[in-house]
């Protein structure tokens, strides 16, 4: 038996097929890990530093091993089956043991391998994407993959091994914590404020170009800001895009809800009634519970709640 399975006896509970991981390499192992992180054989063969041919073979080795076919081959990559995300659980376990057993003392050691990062596509770019080399240059072995989607990706799914989201997920496999407030404020251009009828009161929103999400792509009730407005509202010139949005404000094209930490980089924009409309949101870390102890998965995290922490000002309004 496998050190890791005399070290952790919870790797004895595994079905009788899946008991011979024990038995195998663990490079074969760790190469079934990255094609789960990765999804595509290219990517994994380029972080394994092997060719995408030798990545397949060993894969289809495995599979004959276990007598289990760990993906599903799409257009999109290589998916996780049912057995590949028990198989997954279990080995990020042994992952884990790993790096307790050969990193003891070494907390370089630690820090080498992939942290993958969901992200909502403003924040991404706008507020962590500026702070990222921060951590990069603090650990410069480590292979950071930050996915920023006009969507959420999904952990409980392994498509990262965490994600940021706008609600505080009520199942799954994770750990959760929340990161921060962000505020939401009506904006204009200046010279589009200029030019067209004052805006005193909310009816009078009723006149002008709103900016919004394209209603049948929200995948978020919480995007639903003019809800919050004014019912009735209905943004005529919409994008699936949060920096699509900013920039049709910025060209002066009508007036969005843009979140401060996007809208503050363009000196030139207003916000519209100020007094009356403030939208706040809530940014939720779900890390999956598999990976929630390694060193590089802790280190990404207190990155980010120390970045929102010291930025908290940027987030939110005055």
């Amino acid at each position: 038996m496998c050190v890791f399975a005399v070290k952790y006896p919870f790797l004895q509970d595994l079905p009788v097929k899946m008991q011979v991981i024990c038995s195998m390499n663990w490079d074969d192992l760790r190469l079934f890990l990255e094609v789960a992180r990765r999804q595509t054989l290219d990517e994994a063969a380029t972080s394994l530093r092997q060719d995408a041919t030798t990545v397949s073979r060993r894969l289809r080795r495995l599979e004959t091993q276990l007598g289990q076919t760990l993906f599903e081959r799409t257009r999109r990559g290589h998916i996780l089956s049912a057995a590949g995300e028990r198989l997954v659980v279990h080995v990020e376990a042994m992952e884990a043991s790993a790096a307790g057993i050969t990193g003891a003392g070494d907390a370089a050691s630690d820090m080498s391998g992939h942290v993958r990062v969901g992200v909502p596509e403003g924040l991404g770019v706008s507020f962590i994407a500026p702070a990222l080399s921060e951590l990069a240059t603090q650990y410069p072995q480590l292979h950071i993959d930050l996915i920023t989607l006009s969507g959420f990706v999904s952990v409980p799914k392994r498509e990262a091994d965490m994600s940021i989201l706008l609600t505080r997920p009520q199942k799954g496999r994770l750990k959760v914590l929340k990161l921060g407030d962000q505020s939401l404020c009506l904006y204009g251009h200046k010279n589009y404020l200029r030019k067209h009828r004052p805006v005193k009161t909310l009816q009078d929103l009723q006149d002008h170009t709103l900016i919004g999400y394209v209603e049948d792509r929200i995948y978020s009730s919480q995007l639903r800001y003019f809800d919050e407005v004014l019912t009735g509202l209905t943004p005529t010139l919409c994008s699936t895009n949060i920096n699509a949005q900013h920039q049709l404000v910025q060209q002066g094209a009508g007036i969005g809800v843009l979140p401060r930490f996007i809208a503050h980089q363009t000196p030139e924009l207003e916000v519209v009634l100020k007094d009356d409309i403030t939208i706040t949101r809530s940014f939720w870390l779900a890390i999956h519970e598999d990976v929630a102890n390694l060193a590089r998965i802790k280190a990404m995290r207190d990155f980010l709640v120390h970045l929102f922490a010291t930025h908290a000002d940027v987030l939110k309004a005055p």
